[in-house]
C-alpha cells in the first residue's frame, strides 16, 4: 500500500484542491499514480454539499462553493486543518460506512492524544465534543465514491474564527455549536498534523481486504 503524503505550508485555492483529486482520482483508478494524503489550509470560504438546503444559508450574501462532496454546508478558513485524500477501496473492503467509521476513529485517537475527549454520531456524522452537556462540533468529514475511490476529506478546527459559522447553518444542524481546539483546550497543536497522517494510515491497514 503506497500512499503519497503531501504537506501544504501555504493556504491552497479550494478549486486548484479538487482538480488536483479529482486528477489523482483518475490516475489511482488506472494505476498511474499512487493514493494520496494531503493536508493543507483553505482561505475564507464556505462549501455546500448534495445535501444542502437553501434555507441554510442564513446569510445571504456570502458566496457558497457547491461540491460533489456529502453532506450540507460548511466553512474553511485559516486555523482549520483539512486532510484530504484519494483512496482506492477496491484494494481494501468495498465499505463505505467502515470506511467513514476509520476517520472517526482516526480523528478521536488523535484528539485523544492531546487529551480532548470526542465523539462521533451517527445520526449527525462529524466529530464532537461534549463540555457540560453542550455539545459542539470540532471536525467535519465530507466523502465522496466514485469508481470505489474515495475522496474529499475532513477537517479539524483548531483556533479558526468560530463566528464565521453564523453566516450559515452548519452541516444543517440547528440544536448543536461549533468549537474549536484552542476553545476545548489552550496547548500546542503544531504537530496535529503530523498525528492525525499518521494515526489514518495505521487504522486504514485494518481495512484491508
Amino acid at each position: 500500500m503506497t500512499i503519497e503524503i503531501k504537506k501544504s505550508k501555504k493556504p491552497i485555492k479550494y478549486e486548484d484542491a479538487i482538480r488536483f483529486m479529482e486528477r489523482r482520482l483518475l490516475d489511482v483508478n488506472s494505476n498511474k499514480s499512487n493514493e494520496l494524503i494531503w493536508t493543507l489550509e483553505h482561505n475564507d470560504l464556505y462549501t455546500a454539499g448534495t445535501n444542502y438546503n437553501e434555507n441554510e444559508i442564513l446569510d445571504k450574501t456570502v458566496k457558497i462553493i457547491k461540491t460533489k462532496r456529502g453532506g450540507k454546508i460548511t466553512y474553511h478558513g485559516p486555523g482549520q486543518l483539512i486532510c484530504y485524500f484519494v483512496l482506492d477501496l477496491k484494494k481494501r473492503k468495498k465499505d463505505i460506512r467502515g470506511f467513514i467509521s476509520i476517520i472517526e476513529k482516526t480523528i478521536i485517537e488523535t484528539l485523544k492524544y492531546y487529551n480532548i475527549k470526542t465523539f462521533a454520531d451517527r445520526k449527525n456524522i462529524g466529530i464532537w465534543h461534549d463540555n457540560n452537556l453542550k455539545i459542539k462540533k470540532v471536525a467535519a468529514i465530507g466523502v465522496r465514491v466514485s469508481k470505489w475511490i474515495a475522496y474529499h476529506g475532513f477537517s479539524i478546527n483548531i483556533n479558526n474564527d468560530l463566528k464565521k459559522y453564523n453566516a450559515i447553518i452548519p452541516c444543517g444542524i440547528k440544536d448543536k455549536g461549533v468549537t474549536n481546539l484552542n476553545e476545548i483546550k489552550k496547548q500546542d497543536y503544531e504537530k496535529l498534523k503530523d498525528k492525525i497522517v499518521e494515526n489514518f494510515i495505521l487504522n486504514l491497514k485494518n481495512l484491508n481486504v
